[in-house]
């Protein structure tokens, strides 16, 4: 049964002001806590009321030569290296790859644009102007993206895809139990750039979801190798994804016109733990312990394994 008593509730509440969620005020944090489930009933309705013309988000919408290549790894850990095969090496710790389907990723943005449209609240990153994609998207978030379909597709980015690329491309094994996720739009008159920092993360997923035709200019990422002190450019494309350690510097210049729409996803170890040399800029909730660990260290089945704890109770921000 539909629960439109909760989704009418929900689209009456009276979001936080945007002064308050810039400072942080402990009323904010009240605010998501005590609606949370409110609004993930409303979430519910919500879908159910539309389900008759609403996507039903899942692989299928991700690249067919990476999905075929990750379901033949599940099947058999051996195959691994058809997943590597996929990734271009721009750095060492930092790859790129084609991660959505362009010919299904039109759906999935108009997907979030019904999201967007839902006048149910939710709530962006902190810091990030209030925009369409402002979403936080993991369920230990407060306020986050929880659409229930949406999140099985989530999850299932996480635990199938991006753990076991990142076992494979970067030796993050052990230290990627938590999972972190969050929406951002970057235009030239709002939240245009980002200065150079480190995450606070064993792992970083930055996907590109712009369609062929939505153009924009600036924008570019650096990523710095500390290796050799070089800085290599690179320019996001439609539906792609670049993976790296989240110890690798980097930096997005000013965007100058049009927009571009990122998902950004984390892995990282119990208690926010993260591999030696992954200090970050974001706070002291990344712990430093020790290094990574290599692909001669770790099985292919360890690799395609899920985590055996539960998933903590708090998200970085």
């Amino acid at each position: 049964m539909i629960n439109n008593n909760a989704l009418a509730q929900a689209r009456a509440l009276t979001l936080p002001s945007r002064k308050a969620v810039l400072q942080r005020e402990a009323s904010v944090s009240h605010f998501w806590n005590n609606n949370r489930k409110l609004l993930e009933d409303a979430w519910t309705a919500w879908e159910i009321e539309n389900k008759d013309n609403l996507l039903i988000p899942d692989e299928t919408l991700l690249d067919p030569r990476l999905r075929q290549a990750i379901n033949d790894a599940w099947e058999n850990p051996e195959k691994e290296n058809a997943v590597a095969d996929l990734w271009e090496e721009i750095i060492p710790g930092v790859y790129t790859t084609q991660f959505f389907d362009l010919d299904r990723l039109a759906e999935f943005r108009e997907y979030l644009e019904a999201v967007a449209s839902s006048q149910i609240p939710a709530r962006p990153p902190y810091g990030i102007q209030l925009n369409r994609y402002g979403f936080m998207l993991d369920s230990r978030s407060e306020g986050h993206l929880a659409v229930p379909n949406f999140q099985t597709f989530y999850n299932d980015i996480m635990n199938r895809y991006m753990r076991p690329i990142a076992r494979l491309l970067l030796g993050t094994y052990g230290y990627d139990n938590q999972t972190f996720g969050f929406s951002i739009q970057y235009n030239p008159d709002k939240d245009k750039d980002l200065h150079p920092h480190t995450d606070a993360s064993a792992a970083t997923l930055n996907i590109n979801i712009n369609l062929p035709d939505e153009e924009f200019t600036g924008s570019q990422v650096d990523f710095h190798d500390k290796t050799t002190g070089k800085t290599v450019q690179t320019v996001f494309e439609p539906g792609k994804a670049i993976i790296h350690r989240g110890s690798v510097p980097h930096a997005t210049h000013p965007i100058t016109s049009g927009q571009r729409n990122n998902l950004v996803v984390w892995l990282y170890g119990d208690c926010m733990q993260i591999p030696r040399g992954g200090a970050n800029s974001y706070g002291n909730f990344g712990n430093s312990i020790p290094t990574v660990n290599t692909p001669e260290t770790v099985t292919p089945r360890q690799r395609w394994s899920l985590p055996d704890g539960p998933k903590d109770t708090f998200a970085p921000f």
